[in-house]
């Protein structure tokens, strides 16, 4: 082929390589995370049948999705590959609160990200608003996972 051709690959899919990877449904413990209905959830329950009839060993998973909090449960043969979501925590300096329900949070780097919205959780939620209105300096841990990003935790740095 020579150098001079050129190919463009135009595709609307997404592999969405990044996102998880697989892992054996038998290597899969309580406790850890695995993709269920395309969803990113914890792993709160294995149990696994004996082989039977036709030859499989079955892993019966119950799982709670990790930002919305639904349980899921599915049932892999345990010798199948299972997806398994990336599942990063960033702690994040609190900024500000705006009036639109988002809050601008201070990156490690020193730049500010401002795409994140107030979490639905009412426990945080009102430890978040209350800890803000009395000025304490706030550290929030944001869970990401296939693309999705939610507050999850929130500490007390000490007053600003």
């Amino acid at each position: 082929m020579s150098d001079s051709e050129e190919h463009h690959f135009e595709s609307k899919a997404d592999a969405g390589a990044s996102k998880t990877y697989p892992m054996q449904a038998g290597a899969i413990r309580k406790g850890g995370y695995i993709v269920i209905k395309n969803r990113p959830c914890k792993v709160v329950e294995v149990s696994t049948s004996k082989t039977g009839k036709h030859g499989h060993a079955k892993c019966h998973f119950v799982a709670i999705d990790i930002f919305n909090g639904k349980k899921l449960e599915d049932i892999v043969p345990s010798s199948h590959n299972c997806d398994v979501p990336h599942v990063d925590r960033t702690e994040y300096q609190l900024i500000d609160i705006s009036e639109d329900g988002f809050v601008s949070l201070l990156t490690e780097s020193g730049d500010t990200k401002d795409d994140l919205k107030l979490p639905t959780e009412e426990n945080i939620l009102n430890q978040l608003k209350t800890g803000f209105a009395e000025g304490k300096d706030l550290a929030l841990t944001v869970m990401s996972s296939m693309g999705e990003e939610q507050i999850n935790a929130i500490k007390d740095v000490g007053p600003r």
